[in-house]
């Protein structure tokens, strides 16, 4: 079991994230899209760091400009000077990750880190925002994930990594868990985020839900757009849902008396 909590986490009822600010009603990683998920209610925001060549640290998912701007070219060789000028859908130019922070000073962060060039200027952010408690880590990599939580220089929350999910459910399918279980229970890491599935295997079960929670440790399932989804992860137990479709996931916890997300808009 964890033997301390994350105030991260605190919070009555399912967590509500929303993924890339809402990418199904606003531009991706937008300030626009941030903003409408904040004035829905929204207390979760997930977003992703890169760092340009210079090192400002940005709120944007890809390596390159080249899919959802009018730009071309990978963030990490660009100044910031250049990128600046690149516009999300042509119209909203990208998120600075500090500006953004300091705009919802009521807000949770759920910050994928995509680079290790990103995990500096992400501590740097982070000391400097004092947003030690509004940060949540996660990463593809377990090997950046892992840097990115020394960098901080103080205990934060994460999530596991690729390593760590693959453990959690093989300790799931495991009759009384035995090695993994321990193995996880050491490393006093508060959540798993998982897909529904990866490479044709099932990833989210009652299984590892319930493993999880004998942990101590949330389950938040991403990138879910289907409000019966929705349903059935809810009925399955999950902790959280990431969704681009902030509204459909509003209306399902609200049907269910579990939407308690403050008004964060200024």
């Amino acid at each position: 079991m964890l033997s301390r909590r994350f105030s991260f986490l605190d919070h009555h009822g399912p967590l509500a994230f929303a993924h890339r600010g809402g990418a199904l009603e606003g531009a991706e990683n937008s300030m626009a899209a941030f903003e409408h998920a904040v004035r829905l209610g929204y207390t979760y925001l997930e977003t992703d760091a890169h760092a340009t060549r210079d090192g400002v640290l940005l709120a944007f998912h890809d390596h390159t400009l080249d899919r959802v701007t009018d730009r071309r070219g990978r963030i990490a060789e660009l100044p910031y000077s250049v990128v600046r000028q690149a516009r999300i859908g042509g119209a909203h130019q990208i998120p600075v990750l500090e500006e953004l922070i300091g705009s919802f000073p009521e807000a949770r962060f759920n910050i994928d880190v995509k680079e290790a060039g990103a995990i500096l200027p992400l501590a740097r952010v982070v000391q400097r925002t004092n947003a030690y408690e509004r940060v949540c880590l996660t990463s593809f990599s377990d090997e950046r994930l892992a840097r990115a939580r020394a960098a901080m220089g103080r205990e934060v929350c994460s999530a596991l990594g690729p390593r760590g999910v693959a453990a959690l459910r093989a300790a799931a399918a495991t009759s009384g868990y035995g090695r993994l279980f321990a193995r996880l229970s050491r490393a006093q890491i508060p959540c798993a985020q998982i897909p529904l599935g990866f490479r044709g295997l099932r990833v989210t079960t009652r299984a590892l839900v319930r493993t999880a929670h004998a942990l101590g440790m949330q389950v938040h399932v991403w990138t879910i757009n289907d409000p019966v989804r929705m349903e059935r992860l809810l009925d399955l137990g999950v902790d959280g849902i990431m969704t681009d479709n902030v509204t459909g996931l509003r209306g399902v916890l609200d049907r269910r008396g579990l939407w308690e997300h403050r008004d964060t808009a200024a």
